[in-house]
């Protein structure tokens, strides 16, 4: 029995945008999904591992994804790729490329878009690709939208022959609604067609396909114009009307009940004459949009009067609060929505906290490390949870860009580094999916140009900052399956580092990590050292025993406190004068025992030995190293 296959068609089941998207693809009849885990997106691909009769495999990044699921559209089978946004970024050289040829079986690529950034590095508007790689973009508003639009997108991608984006939101991707299923419906097999003066991206062959490409767009947007997934939500105020994408319509239809809007399915090619056709019913037109003006823009540049982002923020969810406030505020009566909102702070009643790592996460002991050679060092990161290390207590990070970006900014800054830096070590600091994804060729770049960097490889054998999915390094596929495991000892030596600079450690050995190093960054060369301790919340991690501190033999030196592990608690500060007469402060802490994962590191951060086992029968491991 599934679960997932066995809802009736026709029924209704309640599903997050990512479920109905995956639900939408299986019914497509795809061969074929791949994916890179990033949120919003990451459950997508999850979702669709638990269906049958579709095959679905994580890869070790996004280009590499959207190139497996072209080959599968060129063998003439339906294929999907999901990413989030930044993911695109990536992919971008096989997207551009593809776009001008085009596909053979269906090929859908749904982007999702972090708007409000609540767990990425920025906040890019990923319709921008459409205009730029001349697909079509559809853009549904929830879930059923994201079922029914998927669907759209494969019949659409087979009619035309060019992928096409699906780009969501967060909102999208992770708010449930109702949502009504049809049943799995495979396409008649199309094969390869040998036709290598498409598919073989030659100058010459790519220059004879940009007239078919104009021809392309011109189809696009006439199919636009017609398109059935936009549709009129009618109002009796015709005093504004409102033109609409993504969730934002449904937020402009609550704020605005009144208000007639123009909600758009497919965003580019813009309806230009259907806006204008709506807009002589209305006495001014808004244009609703996250994140960019970018429908506005097209509109103003067709001859239209809208407004847009002169009324509404240009960044962040265009929620109901914040549109009824914009609107009211540019029609001159704020004062019927109330005033408006003081800057957004912390609650006052609640507690802050900011995001920290879990307790006993075998990335405390590297960043702890780091934080004690800070004077002397230089450290570039890179994507993770790890990323954290610059946060407090450690603030052991100064720089992190993208993906794979620490080995080769760290390369940039060991080159460059000058005045009171020019005697500074350079670390580079990565996770092992980091690493797969895109650190590899630093590395070999590192390698190549014989730079003086010393790399963190921080392997806790699961993509942590997504969920814990699996990668090339876990030695798992995404069905849980055994899989062949990269060994990283055996790759960084491949890739030429001399054997002597390559170590694996226990990060919970903390003298042993430090020792190490400190040692490695004053060797004037590339050296490697790879932590291999598991995630402490994927069920390769095997706790201990938790610890816990004798209250009358803390003296508050606050060295565990500073590992930054959230079991260790501050019970009470004091400040007290030493003997050469300097001000000192005093942190006496406690450890919560049903929070600690008994790994270690506190213990060895404990001058006065006042942290010892909740039960000393069963803590094999507490001597110190």
């Amino acid at each position: 029995m599934n679960a997932l296959t066995d809802i009736a068609v026709g029924g209704r089941t309640l599903f997050s945008g990512n479920e109905a998207v995956a639900r939408a693809v299986w019914e497509s009849g795809a061969a074929l999904a791949t994916a890179y885990p990033g949120t919003p997106s990451t459950e997508i691909l999850e979702t669709l591992a638990r269906y049958p009769d579709i095959r679905a495999q994580w890869s070790v990044n996004e280009k590499v994804a959207l190139e497996v699921a072209i080959g599968a559209s060129l063998a003439g089978a339906r294929a999907f790729c999901a990413m989030k946004h930044v993911g695109l970024n990536v992919a971008a050289d096989a997207l551009m490329s593809q776009a001008l040829a085009g596909c053979h079986g269906g090929l859908v690529i749904a982007v999702a878009d972090d708007v409000g950034l609540s767990s990425s590095q920025n906040e890019q508007d990923s319709r921008h690709w459409g205009r730029f790689a001349h697909l079509p973009i559809l853009e549904p508003a929830e879930a059923q939208d994201a079922h029914d639009q998927t669907l759209a997108a494969f019949e659409l991608s087979e009619q035309v022959g060019c992928p096409v984006i699906l780009r969501l939101t967060t909102r999208v991707c992770h708010v449930k609604t109702l949502v009504t299923v049809g049943e799995r419906q495979a396409p008649p097999a199309r094969g390869f067609i040998r036709d290598s003066r498409r598919w073989v991206m030659l100058p010459s062959n790519a220059k004879a396909m940009l007239p078919r490409q104009d021809e392309r767009d011109a189809t696009l947007t006439a199919l636009s114009e017609d398109s059935e997934l936009t549709t009129l939500l009618d109002g009796i105020d015709r005093s504004l009307g409102i033109v609409a994408s993504g969730p934002a319509a449904l937020s402009a239809r609550e704020a605005l009940p009144d208000t007639p809007v123009l909600k758009l399915g497919q965003t580019f090619p813009v309806p230009v004459e259907r806006i204008r056709a709506f807009s002589r019913t209305v006495d001014a037109l808004l244009v609703v949009e996250e994140t960019e003006p970018l429908i506005e823009q097209e509109l103003r540049a067709a001859g239209l009067s809208v407004h847009g982002k002169d009324v509404l923020p240009k960044h962040g969810e265009l929620s109901v609060a914040v549109l009824r406030r914009a609107v009211a505020a540019w029609r001159g009566d704020a004062d019927s929505v109330g005033a408006a909102p003081a800057p957004a702070g912390p609650d006052p009643s609640v507690f802050p906290r900011p995001p920290t790592m879990c307790a006993g996460c075998p990335h405390l002991s590297p960043f702890y490390c780091l934080s004690k050679l800070r004077r002397s060092t230089l450290i570039a990161g890179d994507i993770g949870c790890y990323t954290l290390g610059a946060g407090h207590p450690w603030q052991a990070m100064d720089t992190c860009t993208c993906m794979g970006a620490s080995m080769t900014m760290a390369q940039g800054l060991a080159a460059a580094r000058s005045g009171e830096d020019a005697t500074k070590a350079v670390v580079s600091v990565i996770g092992d999916s980091t690493f797969l994804h895109m650190g590899m060729q630093g590395l070999l770049d590192l390698v190549y140009n014989r730079a003086n960097v010393t790399v963190l490889i921080l392997d806790n054998r699961t993509v942590a900052m997504t969920g814990g999915q699996e990668h090339p390094g876990t030695g798992f596929d995404i069905h849980g399956a055994e899989a062949p495991r990269v060994d990283f000892l055996a790759l960084v030596k491949a890739m030429g580092v001399k054997p002597d600079r390559v170590h694996s450690v226990d990060p919970y050995k903390l003298p042993e990590l430090f020792q190490l190093i400190r040692a490695e960054t004053q060797v004037p060369e590339v050296s490697v050292i790879i932590t291999d301790q598991p995630c402490v919340l994927t069920d390769r991690h095997q706790p201990r025993p938790a610890l816990k501190v004798v209250e009358e033999d803390c003296t508050g030196c606050g060295g565990c406190i500073n590992t930054g592990c959230p079991a260790i608690q501050v019970t009470r500060r004091e400040t007290t004068t030493t003997k050469s007469g300097k001000t000192k402060e005093l942190a006496f802490a406690r450890i919560d025992s049903a929070f600690c994962t008994g790994c270690n590191a506190c213990v060895e951060t404990c001058a006065p030995n006042a942290i010892v086992p909740l039960d000393p029968s069963a803590h094999p491991r507490l001597e110190r190293v």
